[in-house]
């Protein structure tokens, strides 16, 4: 059976190999694919693989061969899942396998906020330590965590485990999910009833939470004037969150302390997007999810969904 992978670059850049998926069937692998290839790449396909590839109604449509959609990754939005459903298509994803990998990286760039490692790494190296007349060259303010807010939007898995890691370095955890969830097994713990307390009470704001018409650009003007001149902004969920022109402006006046994003509303990132001019902004190029560890576990979910849907029992269908 043919097995088509979109886009695999990002999975599997040189170090991840896709051995065990091409087990299962005769399968082509494409690095990238734009949307005007998709329909002579994919034809005569039953399966097709995909991360950020989009797979719209005309798409599907245009496929009559395919029979089964694994999304590489845990979001699936790349998919016209009204028009899969139509057509019979059954869609999977990997519900979880960067959970650790995320979490760890929203502290790498929450440190980085607190500390201004990189700044102080250049400074020695430029020469101005050794030209310095004392033991010690702070050239902006630290910040210590400990004692501190840490304000958790969106409580699932990895809203969770930074809960804990904020807990481990001291900090009080404050939390809001739309959903029920059971509370911690640590404390101080409080539960938030609104964003709106969560950006009020914190000393940093860590986004978690799914990307949807409700919620889109929710991080505005009148959100950001709620935080704590103090407090500092990290989002690795996704960038259609943040109103980026307002934060770029909170970021300005100095209404907020410090912004850092692995995510972005249009990637990869554009010339013209607000944040690559405003201080205190830190940007990487969504990389959080992206460790040999946490693709390993991507490849391993994706090669047994693959499996599972050969068998007739498909598994992590959305």
């Amino acid at each position: 059976m043919r097995i088509v992978v979109l886009d695999g670059h990002a999975l599997n850049p040189g170090d991840n190999p896709w051995d065990d998926l091409a087990a299962l069937g005769r399968l082509t692998v494409y690095d990238r694919t734009t949307a005007d290839q998709v329909a002579q790449r994919a034809a005569e396909a039953p399966i097709v693989l995909t991360n950020k590839t989009a797979l719209g109604s005309e798409v599907l449509d245009a496929l009559p061969d395919l029979r089964f959609v694994s999304v590489l990754a845990t979001g699936y939005d790349v998919v016209d899942m009204a028009a899969a459903r139509r057509r019979g298509i059954v869609v999977s994803n990997v519900p979880e396998y960067g959970t650790d990998s995320v979490a760890q990286f929203v502290f790498a760039l929450l440190l980085e906020l607190c500390h201004r490692v990189g700044a102080h790494d250049r400074a020695v190296h430029d020469g101005e330590w050794a030209a310095g007349p004392d033991f010690t060259l702070p050239k902006f303010p630290l910040v210590e965590l400990a004692g501190k807010t840490m304000g958790l939007v969106g409580f699932g898995r990895i809203g969770r485990r930074v809960g804990e890691i904020s807990h481990a370095l001291g900090m009080e955890v404050c939390a809001f999910d739309p959903a029920a969830f059971p509370p911690p097994p640590y404390g101080p713990f409080a539960r938030a009833s609104s964003a709106e307390e969560v950006f009020r009470r914190a000393d940093a704001v860590s986004l978690h939470c799914a990307l949807n018409p409700s919620n889109a650009r929710m991080v505005d003007d009148r959100l950001l004037s709620l935080m704590k001149p103090s407090a500092f902004l990290v989002n690795t969920a996704r960038g259609g969150l943040v109103d980026e022109e307002a934060l770029a402006r909170a970021l300005r006046r100095g209404a907020v302390a410090g912004a850092a994003l692995d995510v972005v509303s249009a990637e990869p990132i554009r010339a013209d997007n607000p944040l690559l001019a405003a201080p205190r902004c830190i940007l990487t190029p969504h990389i959080a999810w992206a460790s040999l560890e946490a693709r390993r576990r991507l490849m391993r979910t994706t090669v047994e969904n693959v499996r599972a849907f050969l068998a007739g029992t498909p598994r992590h269908t959305v």
